[in-house]
């Protein structure tokens, strides 16, 4: 029995254990689930009931934790109008058998990056929300960030990710998977749908023909460069190009770019922003590239700025592209806290 299947079966256990009917999980491949509109939403959300109620010092967090004889402590970095924190709320933990499986081994902490509240965090420093936010450079929300009843922070999930891929990192963490491997192993060991086929990648314009030649190292660049990781039989790759690329706001923007695709399984030679030589594959791996498509920002001198490795959608890419050609890295380290500018 692979171990996709026994995730499935666990998830099944916790679920009657809960007393709760699973869904059976056909709807993570429905196309509502990748397309929905990711501007800022009209109403304020609210978080699920079984979120602690904590007074934000996050030593006493994981302490409690650790007593409630669960696996580690969750803090979940989130806005009130973030339509990809709205996504994960319904379509991550809205469903019960992850509900269950979260509440039986964690605790779920969640900070507003723009709150004003008091926090203490792991080292026992204190600030505000939005403080601590930045001081953990969290560029999207929603982020999870997790810790193990030693107070470690063991993994990071940045962005909102399909039903079968999130379940597979709360697993990760819950059975200490994180000392062995990585997350990218995990996920290609347990069959978790990160798949090898074969075939061509979406064709585009956009896109020059290899060699891929993005060496940075000796003479800058012109431009900034983004390295769209993909692969073959990829639906969120296969709606991020009908969807997203097609508009004519975000072909603008991405002209100003040097553009570079690559398939996350081939040995295609690549020569690296840093003037490595290396695969596409083995470049992926060093990277710890675990989702498709996976959209790398670097700056004209080949140093990363950022990286997407979630479901994106028009809103959030526009920004993204804005934040880097207007050169708000540069005075913002985070792409939130060059959102928030003009909102102190």
């Amino acid at each position: 029995m692979n171990r996709l299947w026994w995730i499935v079966a666990l998830a099944l256990w916790l679920g009657m254990a809960a007393g709760q009917a699973l869904p059976a999980g056909d709807d993570d491949w429905d196309q509502d689930f990748w397309t929905f509109d990711d501007r800022p939403l009209p109403e304020p959300l609210s978080y699920p009931d079984w979120f602690k109620l904590s007074f934000l010092d996050f030593r006493d967090d994981v302490l409690e934790a650790m007593e409630a004889g669960k696996r580690g402590l969750i803090i979940y970095f989130g806005q009130k109008d973030c339509a990809y924190c709205k996504a994960l709320l319904e379509k991550d933990f809205g469903k019960p058998d992850i509900a269950a499986y979260t509440r039986r081994y964690f605790d779920v902490v969640a900070v507003d990056i723009h709150g004003d509240r008091s926090v203490v965090d792991i080292e026992g420093r204190e600030a505000t929300e939005r403080e601590f936010a930045a001081r953990y450079g969290i560029n999207f929300t929603p982020t999870l960030v997790f810790y193990d009843v030693g107070a470690k922070e063991v993994f990071r999930l940045q962005g909102f990710y399909p039903p079968y891929k999130f379940r597979a990192a709360l697993e990760y963490v819950a059975d200490a998977h994180y000392l062995e491997e990585s997350f990218r192993d995990y996920l290609a060991r347990a069959d978790v749908p990160l798949s090898f086929a074969e075939g061509e990648l979406n064709i585009d314009p956009l896109f020059p023909s290899p060699p891929h030649v993005l060496d940075r190292s000796r003479l800058p660049g012109e431009r900034p460069l983004i390295v769209f990781f993909e692969q073959p039989d990829c639906h969120a790759c296969d709606i991020l190009h009908s969807g997203p690329l097609r508009e004519p706001a975000i072909r603008r923007r991405l002209a100003r770019f040097d553009l570079a695709q690559l398939d996350i399984w081939a040995d295609t030679p690549v020569i690296t922003p840093r003037g490595k030589r290396t695969t596409a594959r083995a470049w992926a791996e060093d990277l710890g590239l675990f989702y498709t498509p996976t959209l790398l920002f670097f700056d004209k001198r080949g140093r990363e700025i950022l990286r997407v490795d979630s479901v994106i959608q028009f809103y959030r890419l526009r920004n993204l592209l804005d934040y880097v050609l207007s050169g708000g890295y540069r005075d913002y380290p985070s792409f939130q806290q060059w959102r928030a500018r003009g909102r102190r």
